[in-house]
């Protein structure tokens, strides 16, 4: 009887390891996909749009050759047609399509530079923070752990003043806005920081955009009048860099250099 009951033991101390070790590569598992899914699901239908020519769509062309049919859906159904907007907007950014201010742009042009505005600031913003909590989940935390002292050291400093450093990439028409989406996730940046920074730091250019797209009309009716039927055929020849003038990327650039400030003062205070 003491054999077979020390047989027994055996056999259920075999059968816990056994459900132990499964247990563990499930979580494991469980952890790899909760981790790395959310990114495998956002570059796979990052690259089906590419292959699409999603992108294609958000051009200064299909705008001018849509704008009638555009502005007729935003009269008769006002609230459905801002909402379309938005989910559009913060598709565009978390897929890092580009042609970004050109959006903005459009939001100015079909419901006017404050609402249009507005609603982009929120979009975008929701967009980026859709990017930097799938990067903070999946290679933020993989770079992270896999980081020598310097970069360690670096993100410390970055953290430190990460509100001030975040809204200088942001004001500044230098930095890509996916890039800018994507290096706070690997600096381990606060969730709200970095959604405030964001929010606040658009707001310049977003409004800018915006009202330009407001004025957006007067310049198609200039065009059609020069070259008549223009507009349908997609030959208008407006072009964005002639309505953002250098004046108003300088703006931008002194706004980034300000939001500095605080970070030069506490230096030379610390000095």
């Amino acid at each position: 009887m003491t054999i077979d009951k020390n047989v027994g033991l055996k056999e259920t101390e075999r059968t816990m390891e056994v459900t132990e070790k499964t247990s563990t590569q499930e979580g494991k598992s469980g952890s790899f996909l909760k981790a790395w899914g959310p990114l495998a699901l956002l570059v796979a239908v990052m690259g089906f749009g590419f292959s699409q020519g999603w992108h294609e769509v958000l051009s200064l062309s299909t705008l001018i050759q849509e704008r009638q049919s555009l502005i007729s859906s935003v009269e008769n159904n006002f609230l459905l047609s801002l909402g379309l907007f938005a989910w559009i907007y913060v598709c565009a950014v978390a897929l890092s399509f580009p042609g970004a201010s050109l959006l903005t742009i459009s939001g100015g042009f079909l419901f006017g530079w404050i609402v249009g505005g507005a609603v982009t600031v929120l979009a975008a913003s929701l967009g980026a923070t859709i990017v930097f909590l799938i990067a903070r989940s999946s290679f933020g935390e993989f770079l992270t752990q896999k980081a020598g002292p310097f970069v360690e050291r670096l993100s410390e400093g970055f953290r430190s003043n990460a509100f001030h450093y975040l809204l200088f990439l942001r004001l500044t028409p230098v930095f890509p806005f996916w890039l800018v989406n994507i290096a706070p996730a690997l600096f381990k940046v606060p969730l709200g920081t970095y959604a405030v920074s964001t929010a606040l730091g658009i707001l310049p250019g977003t409004f800018a955009f915006a009202f330009i797209g407001a004025g957006l009309d007067s310049v198609i009716e200039a065009q059609e009048a020069a070259n008549p039927g223009c507009a349908a055929d997609g030959t208008c020849s407006v072009e964005i860099s002639a309505l953002v003038t250098p004046e108003l990327l300088a703006a931008f650039f002194v706004l980034g250099i300000a939001s500095l400030i605080p970070v030069a003062i506490k230096r030379l205070r610390s000095a």
